[in-house]
């Protein structure tokens, strides 16, 4: 999904799937600007530069070609913008219910 550079998104999910040696730095990065709702899950208010921060903070951690990070961008229930940073699991379902 293209996202539009003038939208303004106030509440994201953000789900995850890195190596093991990388977790503990994943999850305390999403806990300063999220709340941690399940295992490798984490929702939330946000304001647009801090998705910003989030994401360049993530990349610096993340191995692209190892790590899986999803970002549903949620303005409201008719605007929805996805980021995705690294590489998908081929053997994954691409199914967002």
């Amino acid at each position: 999904m293209k996202e539009k550079n003038n939208v303004n998104y106030n509440y994201i999910f953000l789900f995850y799937d890195v190596k093991e040696n990388r977790v503990n730095k994943v999850f305390k990065k999403c806990k300063k600007y999220l709340n941690h709702w399940q295992k490798s899950v984490f929702r939330g208010s946000i304001l647009p530069s801090e998705i910003i921060e989030l994401e360049n903070e993530l990349k610096k951690i993340i191995d692209e070609k190892e790590d899986f990070i999803s970002i549903i961008k949620i303005v409201n229930f008719k605007t929805i913008g996805e980021t995705t940073l690294g590489s998908i699991d081929k053997n994954t379902e691409d199914l967002f219910l």
